[in-house]
């Protein structure tokens, strides 16, 4: 960032099964934003664990009661289900978010501030390198060239959670998707809206705790469908010179946070 008063910065986490790295997550990024601004919020969207999350949460607000805030779902949202509500939940002028998982690291985020110059609108993370089992790295590859080359996307690393935007993007952009592929459907429609990408370098780590939600049949399966609407309506409709249904597009309203009876959705589908 340029010279000037230090803008004000929005940082959440979707914590599904995140009981053993939610705690150093949130530390770090409160560490962090001090050092940036003395503006600022962190926001844990609370995707219905069956683990000792919740516990830890709770220890985290006594911590942290006014910086600090947990949106408590009963019931898992799908991984779009949550970030939805996290950018929606959102109040300060610039949006920052990472899974809750610890396999990036949140102070990282003052390398993304730097670079989030006059002009950009969106500092994107690329993995330098995959920290994961050889499999989820061939798949990932995979899937990443695939979801390029299917939606024109020009980024080094479309399915990187580790994102820095201001807040104005989502005057435009407006998300639906309650599953993984909504990282997907986010940076097509930063793309196609025009706005200014930034990327840089971030380190990807092993996860040292929990497990990856995605790999198995019935949740590549739905995912892969899903793919396949999502380019039917960002990219065929387009080219058939139509547009989606503005009205099955659900809102990004903050409506949507306070509803804690969303119907069960599969907690992460994103390789």
């Amino acid at each position: 960032m340029t010279s000037g008063a230090p803008a004000s910065i929005s940082v959440f986490f979707p914590a599904y099964n995140d009981g053993g790295t939610i705690a150093s997550m949130v530390i770090n990024a409160m560490q962090t934003l001090r050092a940036l601004t003395d503006d600022y919020e962190v926001i844990v969207v609370h995707n219905g664990s069956t683990d000792f999350t919740a516990q830890v949460l709770d220890e985290l607000k006594l911590l942290y009661p006014d910086t600090l805030r947990v949106l408590d779902y009963p019931h898992p949202l799908g991984y779009g289900g949550a970030l939805r509500v996290g950018f929606a939940s959102c109040t300060k002028s610039l949006i920052f978010y990472t899974d809750g998982d610890a396999q990036y690291d949140p102070r990282e985020l003052a390398v993304l501030y730097s670079e989030l110059r006059p002009g950009v609108d969106m500092v994107n993370g690329y993995k330098m390198g995959r920290s994961d089992p050889l499999y989820r790295v061939v798949i990932g590859r995979a899937y990443h060239w695939g979801v390029k080359t299917l939606f024109g996307l020009r980024l080094r690393d479309v399915d990187c959670d580790f994102r820095l935007m201001r807040r104005e993007v989502f005057d435009r952009v407006v998300l639906k998707s309650r599953t993984g592929v909504i990282c997907v459907e986010l940076m097509k429609k930063v793309q196609d809206g025009g706005f200014t990408i930034a990327e840089v370098p971030v380190h990807h780590y092993h996860r040292a705790y929990g497990g990856s939600q995605f790999f198995n049949v019935p949740r590549i399966h739905r995912t892969l469908r899903a793919l396949l609407e999502l380019w039917w309506d960002l990219v065929a409709l387009k080219k058939l010179g139509r547009a989606p249904d503005a009205s099955a597009a659900p809102s990004l309203g903050l409506s949507e946070t306070a509803d804690h009876r969303a119907a069960p959705a599969s907690p992460a589908e994103k390789p």
